[in-house]
């Protein structure tokens, strides 16, 4: 098997499905198996209705309460909640997550918010002893993921990063495959992830809309004069809010990357590129990069904004999206008794967070894994923005010699936001 000792102890490791500490505070779902797991969704626009849709689908979960700055999408948003369940059921609604999270008969939150807000509500409500299940990128910067995945950790809750190729059996084969060297030794990870927005975007300030809280939707972010296009979807392209595409449909392909690698509590040690931004206009994230991570088990990630995908290139075949493969049969091969096996989710990554919900287990995606894979989409934006090699210490979540870089692992918060 192609495959070194160290990294072959750490898969086995991952692949016994390491479980985190005994929860100290059990939510009252978990008390019996005919209980419904109440869940409040928060962010009730792109993904949130997503996650909402996936709860309504679920017997075992029952949405009641949702929370959005924006007064007609909530209230919509609980008017569908209620139509699902019928003229009898209640949905209470929220502008502001905090007096949600008061609530003590929430056991969980799925938080569909802009990324910079995501640390915020997340360690707020496991505090509260609730659980969470949060959209990718987990958060904004490194330093609020490493405190997302300690809260977890700490407060024994538990955590599912919106990484959803984890619960699909495609990938987790061929990440499979990968690992027990049906490609040889992997030698390269190519990752594509898109290239948004291609124009840039002129603005002017609006008129805040009636029923919407923009002060609290711009939250810890610096104040800054409204517009549309700052908000809802649109926030992926600003700096202020997101990491642009590269944290966004790059947390989805590094995900995966990442799990190939046994990296799921580590990283690269060495990051470089170049890329491009709209110097005017208001949207401003890097649109157009290519990047290089070096591992230290030799393996090079390279990422760039072409086309969508990932693909792992070893030194007897290659295989991309789980879909396409060299030589063609590779795909068909068989995992055996004895390799490498990796964590399997319980059925999609909507009912792997409740069946987590119910039994404490360790979900497809746990904190740290979605704090690791998001750390290296931040390390890429970071060294995009001062255009030099890094060196990273994954242990040690710092850079080398470089105190400039570290700084940027955080941001200042608006006051009197606090983390």
């Amino acid at each position: 098997m192609n495959i070194s000792r160290v990294t072959r102890r750490r898969f086995l490791k991952l692949a016994a499905g390491a479980v985190v500490a005994a929860p100290v505070i059990i939510p009252r779902s978990a008390w019996g198996a005919n209980d419904r797991i109440n869940v409040a969704v928060i962010g009730n626009g792109n993904r949130g209705g997503d996650l909402l849709a996936a709860l309504l689908g679920h017997g075992d979960a029952r949405v009641v309460a949702v929370c959005d700055v924006d007064r007609p999408r909530r209230e919509s948003t609980a008017s569908k909640v209620r139509d699902k369940y019928g003229p009898d059921s209640t949905c209470d609604s929220y502008s502001d997550f905090r007096e949600l999270l008061e609530r003590k008969d929430i056991d969980a939150v799925a938080i569909g918010t802009p990324d910079h807000t995501h640390a915020l509500i997340a360690i707020a409500a496991m505090k509260t002893g609730k659980d969470v299940y949060c959209e990718k990128p987990l958060s904004l910067t490194i330093a609020e993921g490493r405190a997302m995945a300690e809260t977890a950790r700490r407060y024994a809750r538990v955590l599912q990063c919106g990484t959803q190729r984890r619960s699909d059996g495609a990938f987790r084969r061929m990440c499979e495959l990968v690992v027990n060297g049906r490609i040889g030794r992997l030698k390269t990870v190519e990752i594509g992830v898109g290239m948004r927005p291609v124009k840039p975007q002129p603005w002017e300030p609006e008129p805040v809309p009636e029923g919407f809280d923009y002060d609290l939707w711009l939250g810890p972010a610096p104040w800054e004069p409204y517009t549309k296009d700052r908000c809802h979807y649109n926030f992926r392209f600003l700096r202020a809010y997101s990491g642009g595409d590269l944290t966004n449909m790059g947390a989805h392909a590094v995900d995966i990357a990442q799990w190939a690698l046994g990296a799921d509590e580590s990283g690269p040690i060495e990051v470089e590129g170049e890329g491009e931004y709209h110097r005017t206009g208001l949207w401003d994230t890097f649109y157009k990069f290519r990047l290089e991570y070096k591992y230290a088990c030799g393996v090079t990630l390279v990422c760039t904004s072409d086309s969508y995908g990932v693909k792992f290139i070893g030194t007897e075949g290659w295989i991309k999206e789980a879909k396409e493969s060299s030589p063609p049969g590779l795909l068909k091969s068989v995992i055996r008794p004895g390799d490498i096996r990796l964590h399997e989710s319980h059925g999609d990554h909507m009912q792997d967070f409740v069946w987590a919900l119910r039994t404490r287990e360790r979900t497809a995606a746990p904190a740290e894994t979605g704090h690791r894979t998001t750390t290296v989409c931040n390390l890429g934006n970071i060294a995009l923005t001062l255009e030099r090699k890094l060196r990273w210490d994954p242990a040690k979540e710092e850079f080398a010699g470089d105190e400039m870089a570290n700084q940027m692992r955080s941001r200042p918060y608006r006051a009197p936001w606090r983390l």
